[in-house]
């Protein structure tokens, strides 16, 4: 395979190319279908959704890894499915059920990399995923689907992607350490030509993926580039920001962002504007969701 150079980049034309010959994965155009049907009904029953869970082992082990996480404090364990759907209720099921089929897919295009260490991609993907959601629902209580937290949960799906078409380069852009994720961004467009977000947006364009979903990958590190859809990437840059900022990096090294960055970024002026008051009101929201995200991913990333 041919690689990238820093005297001679490939060509726009030549990295779709080379993305395009990427497998298609199902999980990127249905999710669960079965299941999220039935979460959405008017009324569901535990044993219904459970016997729907059975189905898929990587969800049960999921599920009920995550409801026996020391983040729960139950006095004994749990081991059937119905019990954990009643202790986690069914937001917690659905994003499981939403997550799982996406990365068991994704994984599989680089299991053989043992360079990266790809759990912690996901505790970040899917910690930006929880607080995308958090922050959107802060300006914007009537969701109608789960495009936001789907947004945050494969934001940085380019990382995976350029993996897996400039496997070189990655490894070589990823052992190095950066100040911040424009930084990273900058190497990223230097040594291939395009930075994760531009190789995330034009892969799920192509798995036909909603254009929100797209728009929000694409400026989800400069949402006020955004043509139509700020603010959910600006709720996608702060919950990144967020997340990174209790530790949670993904494959890239760059250094702990203090909390106090959150409210400095274009995202949040977007969201909140320049009211201090207001902004000391989100942060103090935000702030126990924060706290409780370790022990949560520790149980979603098996």
């Amino acid at each position: 395979m041919t690689t990238a150079t820093q005297n001679q980049k490939p060509t726009s034309e030549a990295i779709a190319r080379r993305i395009d010959g990427l497998p298609r994965l199902a999980s990127l155009r249905s999710i669960n279908m079965a299941l999220g049907e039935l979460l959405n009904a008017d009324y569901s029953f535990t044993s219904q959704i459970a016997e729907i869970i059975r189905r898929d082992p990587s969800l049960t082990s999921r599920i009920l890894k995550l409801v026996n996480s020391v983040f729960y404090g139950l006095s004994r364990r749990i081991y059937k499915i119905e019990d954990a759907v009643f202790y986690l209720g069914l937001r917690q099921i659905r994003e499981l059920a939403l997550a799982t089929p996406i990365i068991e897919e994704l994984e599989n295009l680089n299991k053989t990399d043992n360079d990266i260490n790809w759990r912690e991609l996901w505790q970040h993907n899917i910690g930006t995923a929880i607080l995308t959601r958090e922050v959107f629902s802060l300006v914007n209580s009537r969701r109608d689907d789960e495009a936001d937290y789907i947004a945050g949960l494969v934001h940085n799906v380019g990382k995976i992607v350029m993996a897996f078409a400039y496997p070189e380069e990655f490894r070589a852009i990823n052992k190095l350490k950066y100040k911040t994720t424009e930084d990273v961004c900058r190497h990223e467009r230097d040594t291939i030509g395009w930075d994760h977000a531009e190789f995330g947006a034009y892969y799920l364009e192509k798995h036909r993926l909603s254009p929100e979903t797209v728009e929000a990958v694409r400026y989800h590190n400069n949402p006020e580039s955004a043509p139509s859809k700020s603010k959910v990437c600006a709720a996608i840059q702060i919950a990144d920001h967020m997340v990174r900022s209790v530790g949670i990096m993904g494959v890239e090294q760059t250094l702990l962002i203090e909390e106090t960055a959150w409210t400095e970024l274009s995202g949040w002026k977007i969201l909140f504007g320049d009211n201090s008051q207001e902004s000391n009101l989100e942060v103090a929201s935000l702030r126990h969701t924060l706290a409780r995200l370790p022990g949560i991913l520790s149980g979603m990333i098996v």
